[in-house]
C-alpha cells in the first residue's frame, strides 16, 4: 500500500479555497477500519458546506464529501463487524443507529460526516467500523455510493415515517437524487407516482415509472395534481424546495396525507396556510436522511428489487471542480466522483 493518498481539503470556507493535497495515508486506531475510496457521490448540502459552512463547526484542513463505497484494506483492534475485502458504503449521520435520533428540543443533533465529522473526498479514510453498512452486492461502487443520503432520505421518507403502500399517490419534485430514488421506491411498493420537473427531463422519468409528469415551469402544480387524481391529492409529497412552496404541498396534499419536509432551496424559512393542514388532518415530516437500520433495510432492498440508482455524470477525483458546476446546473440523478 502507498504511504501517501490524495485528499480535497480546504483551510477556509469557498469553493475557491479547495486544493488536491498529497497526505499520509491514515492508518486505522482501534475500533476503526481504513478503507480505500472508489467513489464518492455529491449531495447539494455537501456544495452548501464548501460554499457557506452551513453553520457547521468545521474543522479546517477540512475534507467535503459524506457519501462513499469502497473496500476495507485493514481493521483496527477490536473490530469484528467488517473483515480485509467487504465492500462497505458510509453512513450520512454515524451517531444515529436507530429510533429517535440523539439531541434536545434546544440542541437538536446534526452530526454527519462531511460536516461535523471529516469528509470522505479522499483515496483512503480511517473510521469507526460502526460508521459503515455492508455494500449491495448488485450494484457498482459508484451507484452503491449515492445511497448514504439520496437513498436513505427518501427511504426513510416513504417507508419509514409515511408508510407507503400498494395504491397511494406520491408527488416527487425534480429529478435529482432524492426525487428519482423517490420515484423508484414509491414504484416498488406498488404506489402511482406523479413527477414535477423540467420538461427537458420528464420523458426520462416516464422511462424510470412515473405514472404522470407535470411541465414545473409552465403548469400550475397544484391545478395539475388536482386534475391528475380527480381532486383526491396525493397521499405522499417529497418536498425539496422549502420556503412559501411548502403552502403548495399542503394545497394538493390528500385528506390525511404525508408531506415530507427534505429540501431548502428556496430558503430554510418555511410557510404555509394553516386551514388545510388542520381540515386535511395532514402530518409534515421533517427528514434529516435516516438511521444505520433504516439503510441496512434499503441495502437489502436494492439487492433484492434490483433498483438501480440514476447518474448523471461520473468524474475523476481532480475533477471535483467540474463536477461541482455540473451540480450547479441541475442534473439528472446523481454527479459521482471516482477515484483512480
Amino acid at each position: 500500500m502507498a504511504e501517501t493518498m490524495k485528499r480535497w481539503e480546504m483551510d477556509e470556507i469557498g469553493r475557491q479555497f479547495l486544493e488536491l493535497r498529497d497526505v499520509p495515508v491514515p492508518q486505522p486506531a482501534r475500533g476503526e477500519v481504513l478503507v480505500k475510496v472508489k467513489a464518492v457521490s455529491l449531495n447539494y448540502r455537501d456544495k452548501m458546506v464548501m460554499e457557506n459552512g452551513r453553520g457547521l463547526p468545521l474543522s479546517f484542513p477540512f475534507t467535503p464529501g459524506s457519501d462513499m463505497a469502497g473496500s476495507v484494506v485493514a481493521v483496527g483492534q477490536d473490530v469484528d463487524r467488517f473483515d480485509v475485502g467487504d465492500a462497505v458504503i458510509s453512513t450520512f449521520t454515524p451517531d444515529w443507529k436507530d429510533g429517535t435520533r440523539s439531541g434536545t428540543a434546544r440542541t437538536p443533533s446534526y452530526k454527519t460526516l462531511g460536516g461535523y465529522y471529516p469528509g470522505v473526498l479522499a483515496q483512503y479514510i480511517a473510521l469507526p467500523a460502526d460508521w459503515f453498512v455492508a455494500a449491495p452486492a448488485s450494484l457498482d461502487a459508484a451507484q452503491a455510493s449515492t445511497l448514504p443520503c439520496a437513498g436513505l432520505t427518501a427511504w426513510f421518507a416513504l417507508t419509514c415515517r409515511g408508510c407507503v403502500k400498494p395504491g397511494d399517490i406520491v408527488l416527487v419534485e425534480g429529478t435529482g437524487g432524492v426525487a428519482l430514488f423517490g420515484l423508484q421506491i414509491a414504484k416498488l411498493h406498488g404506489a402511482n407516482v406523479i413527477v414535477s420537473g423540467s420538461a427537458g427531463k420528464l420523458a426520462r422519468a416516464q422511462a424510470l415509472g412515473a405514472d404522470h409528469v407535470i411541465d414545473r415551469h409552465n403548469d400550475d402544480l397544484v391545478e395539475s395534481v388536482l386534475k391528475i387524481t380527480g381532486d383526491y391529492g396525493a397521499d405522499h409529497v417529497l418536498e425539496m424546495v422549502g420556503g412559501s412552496h411548502l403552502g403548495r404541498a399542503v394545497e394538493l396534499a390528500a385528506v390525511g396525507g404525508h408531506i415530507y419536509q427534505i429540501g431548502a432551496l428556496e430558503g430554510f424559512e418555511i410557510s404555509s396556510p394553516l386551514m388545510p393542514i388542520l381540515l386535511k388532518d395532514l402530518t409534515v415530516h421533517g427528514i434529516g436522511t435516516g438511521h444505520r437500520l433504516a439503510l441496512e433495510k434499503l441495502v437489502r432492498a436494492v439487492d433484492q428489487a434490483k433498483i438501480k440508482p440514476v447518474i448523471d455524470q461520473r468524474y475523476q477525483l481532480e475533477d471535483l471542480p467540474a463536477a461541482l458546476d455540473r451540480l450547479d446546473q441541475g442534473p439528472f440523478g446523481k454527479i459521482v466522483i471516482e477515484m483512480p
